[in-house]
């Protein structure tokens, strides 16, 4: 008997067609132009990415001062970092934002509907030292931001913190051994360390879309939300909108959370989608006080453990967090796919269920066709939403599929789309942030290190690092927060828990209490680079590794699909997040910090 043939009365499905529609589907979507598809706001851009939030620029003489350490970004990233350091005594700590308040991504994401999609009790940082209890399992963003405020209170990081400051330079000076650091305010601060909290989703980016300048109705970028135009708060309710036509762009994880929220308030509203995502169960609820004042010490990173684990295909005695991450296929792997492998049979199945889920819920057949997706699960990011697909069923909202092209062009009056033109008093950009563009582009300055050579010069064949924070030749700097040479996971700050132990071990522990100079030495640094190398060629079902993103639909994951276009030592670490938080684990236990050199500083 055939394989194939049992597999498709097992599963209901036929793997080999399912492969072809797959194929099929991403060849649909593969571009000539890859990442460059999209515009930096810049330019005659540069209003899509003031700060909405301030009223007033704060006004300040230049800096001109020094600190020990000296922390890139105000987000997670950058308190966790400050705290860290704090709990270990290092008093002098500068934290430089260019926003107008601590937040990060949940200072600039404030538009309606938005909240973590990882649980709270794994995505809030800190919450066994900060004492407070999350509202619910998915809390809203305006509640992730005074989390975000309370770290630093309690830190104390606001002692020293520069505010709406862009770092527009970083030049270490190899007489004093220090960093000095210029901005866009004028200040040219030096620093013993610094820490590069910038995060992977820090720029936003626009479309290019021909004619996306010649629109004259109201236009912005959803990390910078416009509650002056729609009225409302990121709880929703945006009355100003009842007599509006709104076209969104993009259905990606951010569009997921605030189209419900247009399609309410809206008189017509339009989706207009290339690729769709796919739309799990979300079941927020709230926090039960009962359950969490029994929680015992040290059960955070347990959960985040826990978490992790699940979702990356390794069984667990019990599932902690209990959502739809950790209850996804990975769990449900079988041998019932013939010649097919069974991590590919389950990614088959689970994708199955989600596209089914899309027809119980869509009530118009034609739309519920168009919003199915067809690709592996996690070549997107998994999105979890019970108001989105619903969305689709009210009179006032349409979809506009494009069948994998993305809109044709945009003029004074609204989108022209599948040869049809949609007149629209305002246009939301719900097109993302810059992932996997060169630093310089994503950062907005170089780093210039030892012998006045920058990252940018160091990094012209591909990335180099130790564990994706250290780099020869740019001595008493880390870069934490990133995607490259690191283990990534759905819930990012699991790794910046990891990270930013490893960044205040270095600082206090390697420098002697701050008074040594240490630099990553260029073999330990090849070492890296050599495992990351040999871990892409492994685990072909691993969505961190090349192979799987080969095959994905174009997105953000692999370079809008040319992977080709990327050297491959830029990348992730192939063997997982928890493989990787065990190299960080393992390199701090040795002793001595194997690969890192230090001498007394000036």
């Amino acid at each position: 008997m055939d394989s194939n043939a049992s597999s498709d009365r097992q599963s209901g499905f036929d793997p080999a067609a399912l492969r072809e529609k797959y194929a099929a589907e991403r060849a649909k979507r593969v571009r000539a132009d890859g990442k460059a598809q999209y515009r930096k706001i810049a330019a005659e851009f540069s209003d899509f990415a003031s700060d909405p939030h301030v009223e007033t620029i704060i006004e300040r003489a230049p800096l001109h001062d020094e600190v020990d350490v000296l922390v890139i970004g105000g987000g997670f990233s950058g308190l966790m970092t400050g705290a860290r350091l704090r709990q270990a005594g290092v008093q002098s700590i500068r934290i430089v934002e260019r926003g107008g308040d601590f937040g990060g991504t949940w200072y600039w994401n404030r538009y309606p509907g938005a909240a973590c999609d990882i649980d709270s009790t794994i995505y809030m940082p800190m919450l066994e030292d900060i004492g407070d209890m999350p509202s619910r399992k998915y809390p809203p963003a305006p509640e992730l931001q005074e989390h975000a405020r309370k770290i630093a209170r309690k830190y104390d990081l606001y002692r020293d913190a520069v505010f709406q400051a862009a770092v527009t330079a970083m030049v270490w000076d190899e007489v004093s051994e220090r960093w000095k650091i210029h901005t866009n305010r004028g200040d040219v601060m030096t620093a013993r360390y610094v820490v590069m909290g910038l995060g992977p989703l820090a720029q936003p980016k626009l479309p290019g879309i021909p004619g996306i300048e010649t629109f004259k109705g109201k236009a912005f970028h959803t990390s910078r939300w416009d509650y002056g135009y729609t009225g409302g708060s990121a709880y929703g309710d945006l009355t100003k909108l009842s007599d509006k036509r709104v076209g969104i762009i993009g259905t990606g994880a951010t569009a997921i959370q605030c189209l419900p929220h247009l399609a309410q308030s809206a008189q017509e509203l339009f989706a207009f989608q290339r690729t769709p995502s796919s739309i799990d169960v979300r079941g927020d609820k709230l926090i039960d006080p009962e359950w969490w004042a029994s929680l015992k010490p040290g059960w955070q990173r347990a959960r985040m453990v826990n978490f992790t684990n699940l979702v990356n295909g390794t069984p667990q005695d019990v599932d902690l967090v209990n959502d739809g991450w950790t209850a996804n296929f990975l769990d449900a792997r079988d041998d019932q796919g013939g010649d097919v492998d069974p991590s590919q049979m389950a990614n088959f199945r689970k994708m199955e269920s989600l596209r089914q889920r899309i027809s119980d819920v869509v009530e118009d057949p034609k739309t519920a066709e168009a919003l199915k997706p067809w690709y592996n699960y996690f070549c997107k990011r998994p999105c979890f939403n019970d108001y989105y697909l619903q969305a689709f069923n009210r009179p006032n909202v349409h979809l506009v599929d494009t069948n994998g092209q993305g809109v044709e062009r945009i003029d004074e009056t609204g989108i022209w789309a599948n040869g049809v033109h949609y007149p629209l008093d305002c246009i939301v950009f719900s097109t993302g942030f810059e992932v996997g563009t060169g630093f310089l582009s994503r950062s907005g300055f170089d780093v210039t290190g030892k012998h006045g050579v920058t990252l940018m010069e160091h990094w012209k064949e591909g990335v180099r690092t130790l564990h994706g924070m250290l780099v020869n030749g740019f001595p008493n700097c880390f870069m934490i927060g990133g995607i490259d040479h690191v283990g990534l996971n759905a819930n990012h700050v699991h790794m910046l828990d990891e990270q930013t132990e490893y960044v205040a071990d270095v600082i206090v522990n390697a420098t002697d209490g701050l008074t040594k100079t240490f630099e990553l030495t260029r073999e330990a640094e090849q070492a890296y680079v050599d495992k990351i190398i040999y871990l892409s060629a492994r685990n072909p079902m691993a969505p961190q590794n090349a192979s799987f993103q080969q095959e994905c639909t174009p997105g953000y994951y692999n370079n809008e699909g040319d992977l080709a276009g990327v050297p491959v030592q830029t990348g992730p670490y192939g063997g997982g997040p928890m493989a990787y938080f065990g190299e960080l684990q393992s390199w701090r236990q040795a002793g001595g910090f194997p690969g890192l050199q230090t001498h007394k500083a000036p």
